[in-house]
């Protein structure tokens, strides 16, 4: 499954559906805070494989209409000198982390939180089925920000159609893994209170 530019709308230039990717650090169904100053928001690391060209095309084209966009909106009348961007090497910025090489990535965010459905377009519900790890196909828009100093383009999360279960990346085992076969509990079994 490749990328995809919107269907003509106000925003096609600025919003891509894009290939198979895998979700990281996935707030998709409670939103968090990165930090006591800043608001609740639905988030997810999209990883996108380096091989996935027209994702990347995509992504760049978009990111070249917001900052077209934003230059009379956000930037007073002329492209800055410095932007910051989206799309993102995971080789270079998370060199130690296996899950993000051979990775771009981008940091989609929204204050309401995404649909997520099936590869039918059923809609899921139960957090269980959707997590980080998993292989997805996300619906994302970009546009530009001046705040605070700061100015660049940001990604926003509209939607995620959920293709495949992947291994969890949540830094914690499975507890199948974390006990060992063939324990012997003959030496919690003395007292006659053991699981009374």
């Amino acid at each position: 499954m490749s990328a995809t530019i919107a269907p003509e709308n106000k925003n096609a230039a600025t919003k891509v559906i894009t290939g198979m990717a895998r979700l990281s650090y996935a707030h998709i169904w409670v939103p968090s805070s990165m930090s006591d100053n800043d608001p609740e928001k639905y988030s997810v690391s999209v990883l996108i494989p380096k091989s996935d060209a027209r994702t990347v095309a995509a992504i760049n084209k978009a990111v070249n209409a917001a900052i077209e966009a934003g230059i009379s909106s956000k930037f007073g009348g002329k492209r800055p000198p410095k932007l910051k961007l989206p799309l993102r090497d995971g080789d270079a910025e998370k060199p130690d982390d296996p899950t993000y090489r051979g990775h771009y990535f981008v940091n989609a965010t929204s204050r309401t939180r995404p649909g997520i459905v099936d590869v039918n377009r059923v809609p899921i519900e139960d957090p269980e089925q959707v997590d980080s790890g998993d292989y997805a196909r996300v619906s994302v828009n970009f546009y530009a920000f001046n705040t605070r100093g700061n100015q660049g383009v940001a990604c926003g999360l509209n939607n995620i159609m959920k293709l495949k279960t992947g291994t969890r990346l949540s830094g914690r085992t499975p507890a199948e893994d974390d006990f060992e076969d063939g324990f012997d509990m003959s030496a919690f079994m003395d007292g006659d209170d053991f699981m009374s």
